[in-house]
């Protein structure tokens, strides 16, 4: 099968990524070729691609194979495409060279789920790899077959998981659990089954497998949190050993298990002394208040705690973040001094809003330098402005002075702001802030004088019967700052406090109405507000004033502030169209606003996992699971403990590894194995399975049985190498297509019989947009093939197609068509095509061949030569004309029985049974 498959010289370039990434690997695969031929090579449409590279893979060194290997592997390395090299490197796959089968393998898992096709045709020797000794092999074998996308393998895949599983190599179990996720993407009614060999694989006690079975647990049953009882204790204590993505991904599972299971630390009657190291991670706990409710934390939790601290001072930085995410007191130093600083200032952030005394003692760890990033700097004012309290206020003050005289102006800006909610936070220090504000209304940089004018402004409405000066100091400065938002703060200052500053309000206005076309938008909404607030307190000095005002803003541009012009115009200014309104225009327009909480911006990120990227940007991500809420009573804690219990067998052992005999005598006998077959199948759970012979395991080449005893499929006995003709090149203007039964199980359908076409361009020109046409007669159905864009002139290309002929022998008719032309051809099938073996034990069969008496039974008297009397020549000569297996047979009297089904109906059996040899005479 193999070989005819690798002799086509197939293109699959012309079916994939076109011809220029061929040429580039034809070019890297003859480096000592000189320039003038490499120049022909490229210009001449006899060029062969890699043809050197397939010549080395067919010869029957070993050591060219390897080289060959090599260099294929290294182009894929370098990005290239090698896929056009599938058929000669499967071909190698069965090598007893350990390295080339390594390489090969290499290969194959990154092309399977590209050629599936071609992949499917060799499956059964990735069957049998999954016994090798070589537990690299093993584990190549199911990555390679976990890769290959198709739902009609599932079956075979399940099964190959489970005997995983159970390998004696964890490298072997770590890569089963990777295939689990792999085969629950491609079938996820498979769920049940999985979530078994997940329960078994959390139990590995391999650090090698537990990272891996716990990203399986989370992408198949992320809420089946009771298989993590009993394991729970073993994870948490594997966790400091397991590789580094393991403990991410462990981490992350522990985190959400324990917001489930263990009541909160952070109870506001609990015992626990946030500033106590020794009281949160050691089992003695303080003397509590006698008013005080104990707490005492879980052993269990603890636990998580206790092996989570040294992955604070992880290398991984992911790790080290996870770690402070799922920790209740992070170190902050120890954390600060990873390259991730902002995510980590970040969880840090949210954290000291609740739990300051956390971070106190680690204040000057968060002053900023001279070399850090502007976000880093804001971050780090953000975490000096939550820890900020009446003991520590002078010492941040001092700090903050220096970075008000900052060269980055927008640091500058934002420690002002920390300054005001500093002083809003802390009531003692306001006067003092607001006079440091007020001396900084005198710098020379505008951007800092208008944020001084913004938070002097929210911190005056606290106080302002008090900072009357203040006010009029600010109006001073209307005339020279510029920036928007810093003139309409003065303005609704001036506004608000009119009747604090009747002098000074007047004269603003008249210098801003001069201006108020040239005015940005939201300091014409400030005039306007400051003209009706000085039109109902000072009339006198302001009715025209006003009156011109609202002149303007009645045909301003912005229609927000035409529509304010004519709101304010009929609230303050009485007529006949006025309303009810207006009476209350005083109420309205001068009322005692509250004076604005400066909080910060982390307060409510919380609500977001710590180190996620939801908490990062602040809003709920596409996939975030959300932390439920601890538990306001705790759960039972029985559910985590582990009964001692005898080691007891579990399905079948590791494939290609040697069982303990019973005795010496039974070591190399057939009965022996017998008995291990037997074994291995009660254990494997499979329903109804009896033992099977060593000859059965030879004769199938099957590395997998199914759970249903007579409907698993087998690998075909042979294939036969012969080629139908399908159109003659002189019928098909150049095009030649011939076609043969790989007899491999349909990829589209189990009613469908699996036919491999082969195309070859004879034309001096390519052939574009082959495809399969109109189909018939009714009743016969066709999976046709992906068109093929382009076929270069000489090249051949193989692809795979599913018939199903409806149980019968009729020819399929279809049209192959190309670009310009249509080809009639049709495709008859002899019957043993239309079969496909089954695997049975001898019981089985002779109870199943006594239901098909009859009419369902034929008999048949053949002759033979001497020489040819037993059952192998005869049972080889049915399995050439049908797709049939070989039920082993314990007698050894010339009898052969095969059996196997119609294609298209997986309830009806075909039996053959040969008994009689009569001798020439």
């Amino acid at each position: 099968m193999l070989s005819s498959m690798s002799t086509n010289n197939l293109s699959y370039n012309e079916q994939g990524g076109g011809a220029e990434p061929a040429v580039e690997l034809g070019q890297e695969s003859t480096p000592t070729a000189s320039g003038s031929t490499a120049a022909a090579g490229l210009f001449s449409t006899d060029f062969k691609k890699n043809e050197d590279l397939k010549e080395m893979l067919e010869s029957n060194k070993e050591s060219l194979k390897l080289e060959a290997m090599k260099r294929i592997v290294g182009l894929i390395a370098k990005g290239k495409n090698a896929s056009e090299l599938f058929p000669a490197v499967v071909k190698n796959v069965a090598s007893k060279n350990i390295e080339l089968k390594k390489l090969v393998y290499v290969y194959l898992v990154r092309y399977a789920e590209e050629q599936q096709d071609l992949a499917l045709l060799s499956i059964s020797t990735f069957q049998r790899a999954l016994k090798d000794p070589n537990q690299l092999i093993r584990a190549s074998a199911l990555r390679v077959l976990s890769s290959i996308r198709v739902p009609i393998i599932v079956p075979i895949m399940m099964l190959a998981i489970k005997e995983a599983a159970t390998d004696l190599s964890p490298y072997v179990r770590k890569t089963a659990a990777h295939a689990i996720q792999k085969l629950y993407s491609l079938d996820p009614e498979q769920k049940e089954h999985l979530i078994e060999v997940i329960d078994k694989l959390l139990k590995d006690k391999s650090t090698l497998v537990a990272g891996s079975v716990v990203m399986a647990f989370e992408e198949v049953c992320p809420d089946r949190i009771d298989l993590i009882h009993k394991n729970y204790r073993k994870l948490c204590n594997l966790l400091v050993d397991v590789e580094e993505w393991g403990q991410v991904v462990i981490i992350t599972m522990l985190t959400r298990y324990a917001r489930t299971q263990f009541l909160s630390p952070w109870r506001e009657d609990a015992l626990f002394d946030e500033n106590s190291e020794k009281a949160f991670y050691d089992s003695d706990v303080e003397k509590e208040k006698a008013d005080s409710k104990p707490y005492m934390m879980d052993p269990d939790h603890r636990l998580l705690l206790r092996n989570t601290k040294p992955l604070l001072q992880s290398r991984n930085t992911a790790v080290s973040v996870l770690a402070q995410q799922g920790h209740s007191a992070a170190e902050s130093r120890n954390a600060l001094c990873t390259e991730v600083q902002y995510i980590v200032l970040q969880n840090i952030a949210t954290m000291s809003i609740q739990r300051k005394g956390m971070f106190e003692p680690f204040l000057k760890s968060f002053y900023v330098r001279s070399t850090d990033a502007t976000h880093i700097k804001t971050l780090k004012l953000e975490i000096l402005t939550n820890l900020a309290t009446e003991a520590n206020i002078s010492t941040i003050l001092r700090e903050f002075q220096t970075y008000v005289k900052s060269q980055d102006k927008q640091f500058a800006a934002t420690t002002i702001q920390a300054i005001g909610r500093c002083a809003t936070n802390i009531s003692e220090i306001t006067d003092t802030c607001l006079n440091g504000l007020v001396l900084l209304l005198s710098n020379r940089d505008e951007t800092v004088v208008a944020e001084c004018v913004v938070v002097i402004k929210k911190l005056l409405q606290t106080q302002p019967s008090q900072h009357s000066d203040i006010i009029k100091h600010m109006a001073k400065l209307l005339d020279n700052i510029t920036v928007p938002m810093a003139r309409a703060s003065i303005l609704w200052l001036i506004g608000e406090y009119c009747e604090r500053v009747p002098k000074i309000a007047p004269d603003v206005l008249r210098k801003v109405a001069k201006s108020f076309t040239s005015e940005e938008d939201i300091v014409k909404l400030q005039t306007l507000n400051l003209a009706a607030k000085l039109y109902l307190t000072n009339s006198k000095q302001t009715k025209l004033l006003t009156q011109y005002i609202l002149n303007l803003g009645k045909y301003d541009q912005n229609y927000d502030i035409r529509d304010r012009t004519r709101f304010l115009r009929q609230l303050i200014v009485p007529n006949e169209k006025s309303g009810a309104l207006s009476k209350y225009a005083k109420r309205i327009l001068l009322a005692s606003k509250p004076a604005p909480v400066l909080e910060s911006a982390f307060k409510d990120r919380d609500r977001f996992q710590l180190g996620t990227l939801s908490h990062t940007l602040n809003a709920k991500a596409s996939g975030y699971l959300e932390l439920s809420d601890w538990p306001t009573v705790a759960p039972d804690q029985s559910v985590r403990n582990v009964e001692v219990m005898e080691p007891v067998k579990e399905w079948a052992p590791s494939l290609g590894k040697p069982k303990a005999t019973k005795s010496d005598d039974k070591f190399y006998s057939d009965s022996g194995e017998e008995e291990e077959q037997e074994e291995e199948a009660s254990e494997s759970g499979s329903s109804g399975s009896s033992s099977s012979s060593s000859e059965e395991e030879s004769s199938s080449g099957s590395g997998g049985r199914t759970s249903c005893r007579l409907c698993c499929l087998l690998s075909p006995v042979f294939v036969p190498p012969k080629s139908h003709e399908l159109l003659h090149r002189m019928s098909g203007k150049g095009l030649a297509v011939s076609y043969h039964f790989p007899r491999q199980p349909c990829a589209y359908s189990h009613r469908m019989v699996s036919v491999q076409l082969t195309l070859t361009n004879g034309r001096d020109q390519p052939l574009e947009d082959i495809c399969v046409g109109e189909a018939g007669p009714p009743g016969i159905a066709i999976h046709r093939f992906a068109t093929i864009e382009r076929l270069q002139p000489e090249a051949s290309i193989t692809v795979s197609m599913g018939i199903d002929f409806n149980d019968s022998t009729q020819a399929a008719n279809f049209q192959l068509c190309t670009k310009t032309d249509q080809f009639s051809v049709s495709i008859q099938p002899a019957v043993g095509e239309l079969l496909m073996p089954v695997t049975m034990t001898e019981q089985d069969f002779l109870k199943e061949q006594g239901q098909l008496t009859g009419m369902n039974e034929s008999s048949v008297t053949i002759t033979i030569a001497p020489d040819s009397m037993s059952s192998q020549p005869v049972g080889r000569k049915v399995v050439s004309v049908a797709n049939m297996g070989v039920v082993p047979s314990s007698q050894n009297n010339g009898t052969a029985s095969l059996s196997g089904r119609q294609t298209s109906n997986t309830e009806h059996m075909y039996r053959a049974v040969l008994t009689d040899f009569h001798q020439v005479e």
